[in-house]
């Protein structure tokens, strides 16, 4: 088993594709893990706005979440009729596409490309945020944690779906299960203490009030509360990686996300409310997460506590995973219109999108890096791609019904179009809350993110329509052998070998051999020795050798200018030139020793015409085939 086994797995066959197929029970902690995990860290973004009204704000918070969780409820109802409709995927961007047109289409791509990008970060950062609560001593580290739990996911990504679901639901279940024990819990004691019980870890003072009450200040509160239902579109995103039957059993999945979220994330604030646990700021020294308070309070620092944060860190660091199973799969829908490369569609050896995955790790890691993983400094960037999103698939689902008027069509028309009012008017209410905050870069990703679109569908037209070729395939009858050239730098088995490659392919052979200076004397030698010899020997004329000056000590220059002279000088042949590379075991050494060649390889392409062609005549060895003493 080599090394590459070892860490994603063996392949999978195509025919193998069923296999990998998911059941609620997977679906949950693939698709789920991003709303899932928001009941930890959504309540306490929307609490920490509230610091500056000290235990005042507390009483706020009641009121924000009931209007939170009415939106959830509209927009859960808008995507199962979504996941109905379009069950090979029906996320934003097809929805958008297929009814709204193109331009719509790219910006709710952007728009969730943009939101699954920042799912992976915050919820990485979130993770290590619980963490840091339970250990201190941890926070200088958080940058550090945050990379490795990241190259852990991705790692589990690349694996396969079905393998990334069942490592995942061991920390999912705990995490669900802790989480209710909890709230139980909390219940049991608000219950015994006639409403006012006291904590068994005592509570951090409350902050001194330091801001009046405002509308905007609501307003901001609202518009962090909202990240809480970034992760509803996953499901219909997915519906292809369900079993059958795939579309009952994505919708079954989304109500029980979205039945558990709106759960859990209303008891924990009546909790907070109930014990005038106010939230810490964070990113300071003495944070503490919303839910580290909760839970000491509840039932001190013992195990459990212990047990809950390490469920409550897995399930905030793996709820990225929601970002990885969807971002590739948007991607491959994407490239498929030629709005990204086509590399992104193509599937990896475990049946996954290789090159979305790559990609969003490498965008996280550099979002990780930029704001020290604090995911209170994400959160204004975060909620704007996603709602706009929610926006305009709503809106695309109005007229699919239009279009479409089936049986209930009408019901079906004014829940979406409820949905697109509501999330319309959460879009604009949170880029004026959150715009001065960094909301601000999201306006400016999206648009920069359709024009890379366009650049790319701009190519893949130009490319088409320049390779369009109706006509036939005309054979060479009697046609001229080309002529080839051998670039050499010394005399190798490297060397010895392309000479061999170039004589099949014609009996015009061109050596070139580029000197820096005056010490080509030994090179010649070898050449009359092991090549004119030989080849005369054999009755067949050797092959030219040329050396070409270069008192600049430019190698691939003069080799190129060759080339296009000699292409000039005979307009009726084709040039064929012959790159001489070096292939060893390890990929690494391949890049040590090939630059010049593919340097070269692709001034010709780039400077070159259609009479010109490059070939790469690669020499194999191995570990230990050659020591040196």
């Amino acid at each position: 088993m080599n090394i590459l086994d070892l860490i994603v797995g063996k392949p999978i066959k195509t025919s193998d594709e069923r296999a990998e197929q998911i059941g609620i029970q997977e679906g949950i902690p693939i698709f789920g893990l991003d709303a899932l995990s928001s009941a930890a860290y959504g309540p306490e973004a929307a609490l920490s706005l509230l610091i500056p009204l000290g235990l005042l704000g507390v009483q706020y918070i009641i009121p924000i979440s009931a209007a939170i969780i009415i939106l959830l409820v509209i927009v859960y109802f808008s995507y199962r009729q979504t996941i109905a409709a379009y069950p090979s995927g029906g996320g934003s961007y097809t929805v958008a596409r297929f009814n709204l047109g193109a331009f719509p289409g790219l910006l709710a791509a952007a728009a969730l490309l943009t939101d699954y990008i920042l799912t992976a970060a915050v919820g990485i950062s979130a993770g290590v945020g619980a963490l840091v609560s339970a250990v201190p001593s941890l926070q200088p580290h958080t940058v550090l944690i945050c990379v490795a739990i990241l190259v852990i996911i991705t790692i589990l990504n690349l694996r396969g779906v079905r393998d990334a679901g069942v490592v995942f639901m061991v920390p999912t279940y705990l995490f669900v299960g802790t989480l209710l024990i909890t709230i139980v819990g909390g219940l049991v004691r608000v219950a015994l203490s006639g409403g006012h019980p006291v904590a068994i870890t005592p509570l951090p003072p409350p902050p001194a009030i330091t801001e009046a009450v405002t509308f905007w200040l609501l307003l901001k509160v609202f518009a962090s509360g909202c990240t809480a239902l970034t992760g509803v579109e996953a499901v219909s995103n997915g519906v292809k990686a369900f079993r059958e039957p795939a579309v009952k059993n994505a919708q079954r999945t989304l109500t029980v996300i979205i039945f558990f979220w709106q759960f859990c994330s209303r008891e924990f604030l009546i909790s907070s409310k109930s014990m005038a646990s106010p939230a810490t700021d964070p990113g300071r020294p003495g944070y503490q997460s919303l839910l580290s308070m909760l839970i000491a309070a509840v039932f001190g620092k013992g195990i459990f506590y212990y047990v809950t944060i390490a469920a409550i860190l897995f399930v905030l660091s793996l709820s990225a995973n929601t970002a990885f199973a969807d971002f590739p799969r948007l991607c491959r829908s994407i490239s498929q219109n030629n709005y990204l490369p086509h590399a992104f569609g193509y599937r990896g050896r475990r049946l996954v999108y290789t090159y979305g995955i790559v990609v969003l790790a490498l965008l996280t890691f550099l979002l990780l890096l930029l704001f020290d993983g604090v995911t209170d400094r994400l959160i204004p960037l975060y909620v704007v791609g996603a709602f706009l999103a929610f926006t305009l698939s709503q809106f695309g689902m109005v007229v699919h019904w239009r279009k479409n008027r089936g049986p209930h069509w009408m019901k079906s028309t004014l829940v979406n179009g409820l949905g697109g009012f509501v999330t319309g008017i959460t879009v604009i209410v949170v880029l004026v809350a959150k715009f001065a905050e960094g909301a601000w870069i999201t306006v400016i990703f999206i648009p920069l993110l359709i024009f890379l679109f366009r650049m790319v569908r701009r190519h893949y037209h130009m490319v088409s329509v320049a390779t369009n070729c109706p006509g036939p395939a005309v054979p060479a009858i009697e046609a001229a052998r080309p002529i080839v050239v051998v670039p050499i730098e010394h005399w190798s088995q490297i060397s010895r070998q392309a000479v061999e490659f170039a004589s099949q392919l014609s009996r015009e052979i061109i050596a070139v051999h580029v000197e820096p200076g005056d010490h080509s004397e030994f090179l010649h030698m070898d050449w009359e020795r092991y090549v004119d010899q030989p080849f005369r020997a054999a009755g067949v004329d050797p092959p030219i050798l040329i050396t070409l000056p270069s008192p600049y000590r430019f190698i691939v220059v003069p080799i190129v200018q060759f080339v296009l002279e000699l292409s000039a000088k005979h307009p009726g042949r084709r040039i064929v030139v012959v790159v001489p590379a070096l292939v060893e075991d390890r990929w690494y050494e391949y890049f040590l020793h090939n630059q010049r060649a593919r340097l070269l390889q692709w001034s010709l392409l780039v400077r070159g015409n259609e009479r010109i062609f490059t070939v790469t005549s690669p020499y194999y060895i191995s570990e230990g085939a050659a020591k040196s003493d």
